[in-house]
């Protein structure tokens, strides 16, 4: 990660500070600003303790509150006045949200709207929000015909998934990049993250605060959570394999995603909450290749001494086929490139949970 060479002396709120990503940036903020204050409502889906998180810098404050509270800005905002903010909280579970979607809802797009109402009612603005939103909001995305036009299909079907049919036919799926691609969400949470996306933007414009929207794709790595079963595929393969068992492969393994470890997210964050300017348009994240589901299996079986992956047929309703990032906006933009490639990503994710005491195999 890129350290400036002395602090700003600036405060930078985060919320969902104490998550996964929260505690990943919170080193790299703690030498860049001189007051970083994580907000975070310690969910048991997450935080099963309700404790702080070890992963947290210790130079962080951290305040338990939850952000769908208008309290809770009133609270926190007067004494702050934050600088720049880096929007983290948020539910997020695919499969999850279809089934809660007011709870996804609620949290997502009602926690981020108080929030802006905070600073209007406590007449304190930020100069720049951060926010980390998803490859979600593409949906499916868009696909090449054999014209070599770009279409975007919408969302597959259960009829043609009963048919186990996964690909639209006679097209190539393309990389995810917001100049071109439209946004079409297939899940609530999708649709939610592009509601934060819109209400934020709409509202910085009229406010002159400066915006840094940054789309993720599958983020994962050490300090993952371990318990909930919302929060990423490579955890879960790791835990199945550690088992001895054969990892399932939904549809028909060649899934693409691209998988990017936390690393690489932290520091495009940082240099998103960082850059010397911000880009009016999303940037999307993600490792620079994509792998299918299989190979991501297969390597996470190699690692774990498992029986090689096998295919199910199955499908989830909510997932999309292909998902990887064109980066060459972020790269541009932010002065960031990923390190880590998919072969080190495992290794380190994989070395991490080995080393939890309380692990059990899925």
């Amino acid at each position: 990660m890129h350290n400036s060479p002395e602090k700003r002396m600036e405060t930078v709120l985060v919320t969902g500070g104490a998550g996964f990503i929260g505690c990943a940036i919170s080193e790299s903020l703690l030498q860049t600003f001189s007051r970083v204050v994580a907000v975070d409502n310690l969910h048991p889906q997450i935080h099963e303790s309700g404790e702080r998180p070890e992963g947290l810098a210790d130079g962080v404050e951290l305040i338990a509150a939850d952000i769908t509270e208008a309290s809770t800005w009133d609270r926190i905002i007067p004494e702050l006045k934050p600088d720049v903010v880096i929007h983290l909280a948020a539910e997020t579970g695919t499969g999850q949200s279809l089934e809660e979607s007011t709870r996804h809802t609620h949290v997502n797009v009602v926690g981020t709207s108080q929030l802006l109402d905070g600073f209007i009612r406590n007449k304190a603005l930020p100069r720049r929000i951060v926010l980390s939103s998803s490859r979600a909001v593409y949906g499916e995305g868009a696909w090449r015909n054999a014209n070599g036009e770009l279409f975007h299909p919408g969302q597959r079907t259960s009829e043609t998934l009963d048919q186990s049919e996964w690909d639209f036919p006679g097209a190539d799926p393309t990389a995810m990049n917001s100049a071109e691609v439209f946004p079409a969400p297939v899940s609530v949470y999708g649709a939610t993250k592009l509601a934060q996306e819109h209400i934020l933007q709409a509202w910085a414009k009229s406010y002159g605060v400066e915006t840094a929207v940054l789309r993720l794709q599958n983020v994962y790595g050490p300090g993952q959570s371990l318990i909930n079963p919302y929060t990423g595929i490579m955890s879960l393969f790791c835990r199945m394999a550690m088992g001895g068992k054969s990892i399932p492969l939904y549809e028909d393994g060649q899934v693409r995603r691209d998988f990017i470890l936390i690393d690489d997210v932290a520091s495009a964050i940082v240099a998103g909450a960082t850059s010397e300017k911000t880009h009016p348009i999303p940037l999307d994240i993600g490792s620079g290749e994509f792998q299918t589901i299989g190979t991501a299996a297969q390597a996470i079986a190699v690692r774990y001494g498992a029986p090689a992956p096998h295919v199910t047929g199955q499908y989830r309703q909510g997932d999309v086929r292909h998902a990887w990032a064109d980066i060459s906006a972020a790269q541009k933009v932010l002065g960031w490139t990923p390190r880590y490639n998919l072969q080190q990503g495992i290794e380190r994710l994989a070395d991490w949970i080995d080393a939890q005491p309380d692990v059990k195999p899925a």
